[in-house]
């Protein structure tokens, strides 16, 4: 067991993991951050992508004590102290960027690390940043949607 400390969503924590456990099962199990989605545990679907440090991460492939230190930021972190929908969230929501909400929670933090690296991405960036993210139900055309709304609205 390994005593990991680190900054999950603006909140400090310390605990201990054993050192094979997923970033992922961490959040999820030693945190109760059940938003970040375990999907595949192969790095294929990206339902688990999280922030760290501000990048976006698949936390499926990332073990809890390489977040040892880091600002880790789940899809829980998102929306502000009042409740008030962070504006990614809020096009996914008013473009019908949904259907079963599964792959939701990592489109929608992909989405938000593409538009802070990109804030008026093309069409084709938008796929490209996109493309570690799968979702069954959608067709993609409103994520899309959602992504450029959500573009727009951050300016």
């Amino acid at each position: 067991m390994t005593k990991i400390e680190l900054t999950v969503n603006g909140t400090k924590y310390s605990r201990e993991a054993e050192d094979r456990t997923l970033l992922a099962d961490f959040l999820r199990d030693q945190l109760g951050l059940t938003g970040t989605h375990i999907g595949c545990d192969t790095s294929q679907c990206g339902c688990c992508t999280v922030h760290v440090d501000g990048r976006a991460i698949k936390s499926c492939t990332m073990l809890a004590v390489q977040a040892g230190g880091a600002d880790v930021v789940t899809i829980e972190g998102m929306a502000s102290k009042d409740g008030k929908l962070h504006p990614v969230q809020q096009a996914f929501s008013d473009c019908h960027g949904l259907q079963c909400g599964f792959c939701t929670p990592g489109m929608i933090m992909a989405t938000a690390a593409l538009l802070k690296d990109n804030p008026s991405p093309t069409d084709a960036e938008i796929y490209h940043g996109l493309e570690g993210n799968l979702c069954r139900c959608t067709g993609y055309i409103n994520i899309v949607k959602a992504v450029k709304l959500a573009a727009q609205t951050m300016k």
